[in-house]
């Protein structure tokens, strides 16, 4: 039977988490930070800031609101691979309690974001079946003001946690420095408690996830190398 040197066997196992991790986390990351600037810039420049707002966007912009729409389930598919190749990345670093809560928050904001997002495909959808009723009826005014509760509300301040644990969990690990976890609760208070105030507020958390991801695509400190081996 041909087996591999243990040297090679050993070699493989101690460099494959220490070269693909981070790499991985960072592109997910900068996909993620992409594709959400881009989903937050359509909206904005296509569906008014006012929730009880007519409704013209309906049919003034319909297209780049669909084309948001679609952008949120790559988008979320980019912050889970970011969020699985982070936690791996800390490894034993990772503390049980900011775990849970990074990874809960996490989960809540994409929650909230692709329920908005659905409530919007059915609002264009309605309107494409009932294009002379939606607009007239009560339901518009409470599915509107419903997306606008969930994303400058509760995804806000879900955001604005996930900041915070991620920012505590940088303090403690050594792959971004200090300042950017003190950026993180500085734009984490800002989030929880003026999410709903500014138009543009959402979009700092993935300013934010990209800042953390150049930081990742940094070469490991030889410590830090020897310690993961």
């Amino acid at each position: 039977m041909n087996q591999k040197p243990k040297g090679v066997t050993q070699a493989r196992t101690l460099t494959r988490p220490t070269l693909k991790t981070p790499r991985a986390a960072a592109v997910a990351g900068i996909v993620f930070s992409s594709l959400m600037i881009a989903i937050l810039w359509l909206l904005r420049q296509s569906v008014p800031a006012d929730p009880l707002e007519p409704g013209v966007w309906l049919q003034t912009n319909p297209s780049s609101v669909a084309l948001a729409i679609h952008l949120v389930p790559f988008a979320g598919i980019a912050f889970l691979w970011f969020l699985g190749a982070l936690r791996d990345r800390l490894g034993e670093e990772e503390d049980k309690f900011f775990a849970t809560v990074f990874f809960g928050s996490a989960l809540l904001f994409m929650a909230m974001l692709f329920v908005a997002a659905a409530l919007l495909g059915a609002i264009m959808l309605t309107h494409t079946a009932f294009p002379n009723t939606l607009q007239s009826s009560a339901a518009y005014p409470l599915v509107r003001a419903f997306v606008h509760g969930i994303i400058h509300v509760y995804a806000a301040k879900m955001a604005a946690v996930f900041m915070f644990s991620t920012s505590t969990v940088v303090i403690y690990a050594t792959f971004a420095p200090r300042w950017l976890a003190y950026l993180g609760f500085m734009l984490g208070a800002l989030l929880l408690f003026g999410g709903g105030l500014f138009g543009w507020g959402l979009a700092v958390l993935p300013v934010w996830v990209l800042a953390i991801s150049f930081c990742l695509l940094r070469p490991m400190p030889k410590a830090e190398l020897i310690r993961d081996q």
